[in-house]
Order: structure tokens, then sequence, then C-alpha cells
């Protein structure tokens, strides 16, 4: 099972910091390459600092899904009361309702892709919402730069060297268990990266793939090396019982989902056993999953085409963690968030460009759903950024601090930390999450 317990600040600002405050370099460097053997990669100047594995006795959990390439909000929850925005998309505007492929009413004035079905019982029974004309203040409109601003949580600023899940991992009360947070991709991201650790586990099939450390000889051999009380070994000690414990949860996981099957691959497969781990474990307080495909400059298609083949199976998996999570869900909340929006005028290639504000989806027991959370300007050029996109009204960090403050129960002086900088003088979101 490959799973890896890092610690992802700048690699070799982290290294040498490690070396020269714990250990002689030669030995720091054949240490980290047994660890690495081992499936255990640690960065960072506090990677070795030993924590308990009990979590928090609070099981409030924040899940955060990124759709990377900036996704077109006005296709996702679509202001079909607005004259302009059939008027600005004449071929990939989602129809009205009554007829195949009709958009889904949410309020009179919103409603919903249809490819997105999957997400109505959710809707029905209150527990999402979404927020839009929502994003950063940052005018970027490069991928990198408002990527790397939103999961840094300080738009404009290129020096924070850390991410603001790992910000709230430092603020949750108790012992840090290096499974309090979970990634699931193929590297750490950016908005985990930080001086606590966080599990890391590959998509797919790739998070069954065994390693040399599964082997019981070298796995005895390296218990034996790394059994004493230094820096080094500790940073091993904490990373085997990580992957331990994590190990023994998805392969009973897989054993009790696939019932003798082998699993399909998906979004669906991450987010049923993402789900099951955190009903599970508790642990588990923050995890992470990011989706590509969302940069549709060409062809995006309408109810159907590019963009809907790309819904469907978001709305399905976020439909299946539901109800993997069972009652866990009552003490779960869930972002959907994307880095910008997309230009209200479809392009000549029948696709949209880069934009500004966008539609951030909020679910989970806790939410106050039923609600598109907004304030409006319009789609009317004069109510435009910069007469093309959507104006951002509410910051991203606005949603994201209410459920820090509301569901995670972080005081007023941690959120500071966690958004320095950041001080809303809004209330765009009214009762957003339940108190």
């Amino acid at each position: 099972m490959n799973i890896r317990v890092t610690n992802q600040n700048e690699a070799g600002a982290g290294l040498c910091t490690l070396a020269g405050d714990a250990i002689g370099r030669r030995q720091f460097i054949r240490g980290a390459a047994m660890l690495a053997a081992a499936g255990v990669v640690l960065i960072g100047p506090r990677a070795w600092a030993a924590r308990a594995l009990a979590g928090d006795p609070s099981r409030k959990r924040l899940v955060v899904v990124f759709m990377r390439g900036a996704v077109d909000g006005l296709s996702l929850v679509v202001p079909y009361g607005d004259s302009q925005y059939y008027e600005q998309r004449p071929t990939i505007a989602i129809p009205r309702g009554g007829g195949d492929g009709g958009l889904i009413d949410l309020d009179g004035h919103f409603g919903l892709n249809p490819a997105l079905a999957s997400m109505m019982p959710m809707w029905t029974d209150g527990t999402l919402a979404f927020v839009h004309a929502c994003g950063s203040p940052d005018p970027t409109r490069s991928h990198f730069d408002a990527q790397d601003y939103m999961e840094s949580g300080t738009p404009g600023v290129k020096s924070t060297g850390d991410g603001w899940m790992n910000r709230v991992m430092t603020a949750l009360p108790g012992a840090h268990s290096p499974t309090e947070a979970v990634s699931l991709g193929p590297t750490v991201p950016r908005i985990l990266s930080g001086p606590l650790a966080v599990a890391n586990i590959p998509l797919g099939r790739a998070a069954d793939r065994p390693l040399p450390m599964d082997n019981p000889i070298i796995e005895a051999s390296f218990d034996r090396l790394y059994s004493g009380d230094d820096a080094l070994s500790r940073t091993y000690q904490e990373g085997r019982l990580a992957r331990q414990k994590l190990r023994g949860e998805l392969m009973q996981d897989m054993t009790e989902a696939d019932n003798g099957a082998p699993s399909p691959n998906g979004f669906s497969d991450d987010t049923g056993r993402l789900a099951r781990l955190i009903a599970r474990d508790p642990s588990i307080r923050l995890a992470f999953l990011a989706l590509g495909g969302w940069d549709t400059h060409v062809n995006q298609g309408a109810s159907k085409g590019q963009l809907a083949n790309h819904l469907t199976p978001l709305g399905e998996g976020l439909a299946s963690f539901v109800k993997a999570l069972g009652p866990a869900y009552d003490d779960t909340v869930v972002l959907v968030i994307s880095e910008f929006g997309r230009t209200v005028h479809e392009n000549g290639n029948g696709g949209t460009d880069h934009g500004h504000g966008n539609v951030m989806w909020v679910m989970g027991g806790p939410v106050r759903g039923r609600r598109v959370y907004a304030q409006w300007k319009g789609l009317a050029p004069g109510d435009l950024y910069q007469e093309r996109d959507v104006a951002v009204t509410t910051d991203f960090r606005e949603p994201i601090e209410r459920v820090l403050r509301t569901h995670m129960g972080l005081p007023a002086i941690q959120i500071n930390r966690v958004f320095p900088g950041y001080a809303s003088d809004r209330d765009n979101l009214g009762g957003l999450i339940r108190t």
C-alpha cells in the first residue's frame, strides 16, 4: 500500500534545515534514502516531531475538492433568470427546464446543470448550498498563480511558505496525528504543505501498489535499525505507525467494498474509499483531492459535451462519497473550489476563456443548504468585471472562514493565523453553517 507521510515544504530548504539542525549531512542523506525506500517521505524542520496517534476527540471534519483548470461556474449553477446569459452564450448555454437536457431549477433564478442531477438529493435534504460570484480578489488569470494563491490562502502574496490547510492542522486542538490530514493524489499539494506531517495516498489502483517495505524481512530490519529515540528513528516510527494504520483500513475497505472483485478506476472509487476511511478513523480531520480537465477553451458543450462529461462523474463521485460516509456526513463539510471562473461570452471556438468570479460548493450535515448564496450584480456588460467576467462579490476565504469558525470551532485568533491579513467586513453568507 503506497502511503507516504510527508512534510511538503520546499524540498531543498527543508532538507538543509533538517540536516543542519538534527544530524550530520551524510548520516541524514543515508537515513533519508532508507526512509524513502520504506515508503516514508518526511521533509521539513519539524518532520521528526513525535505526535500521538490518538486523534482529537472532536469528529468535525473538512474535505476540500479542487477542480483544477478553472471550471465554468456559469454552466454549473446557471443564472437562467438573467437574460444576458443566453444572449452571451448562443451555443453553450444550458437550456431552461422542460425538456431533455434542460437545467434543474433551484430557486427561480439559478438552475443546476443536468449533468449534476446526482447532487439533487443533497440539495433537497438541505445539506448542499452554492456560493456564487465567489473567488479570489487577486486579478490574475494565470492558472499557476491563482491556484497557488487559493491554496496558500494569501492572494497576491507569493512568499507564503505553507498552505492554509496545514495551518488549520496547527490550529486544531489536541495531539496531532500523521493521519490527521489525508491527501489523495500523486504528491502532497500546496494547500497541505507546511511543518505538520500529512498522509498521502495515491489515486486509483496506485494506492494498492506494494512497496519494498511490505516485505516482512525488510520491515523487520528497518524496525531494528530505527528502534531508538533519536530524531531520525522517531521520524521512521511515526511514518510506520501511520502507514500501518491506513494500510490496514484501506485493505479492510477494499475487501468489504469489492466483495472479491477488482475495483474500477474513477472518482467515485476514490471518494468512496476516502469516505470509508473517514467513517472508520476519527483521527482524520482534513482531506484533500483534486481533479483536472476543467480548462474548456474549445468545444465546451452545453448539456452534453466535454464539460458535461466531466461533471457527471464528479457529481456521482460526490454522491457516492456522501452515501459511503453514512452517519459521519453529519459532522463533515465538503468544499468544492476552483481557481477562477470563465468569461461570460463564449469564444469563437465554442468554449470560454479565463475569467474571474466563480461558484463554490458547500455541502455536509452542518450546512444550511438549499440556497444559492450570492451578492449577484448581474451579467450586463456594465456589471461585469472588466466588462467580461462575473465580478467577485464574496472572497473565497469568507465561506471557508465560516466553516472553520462555526463547524471546526476555531477562535478568531486562530483563523487570523490561517488567513493572515484577511478580515471580512461583509456578511454575504447569513447562516451558511448551522450552529
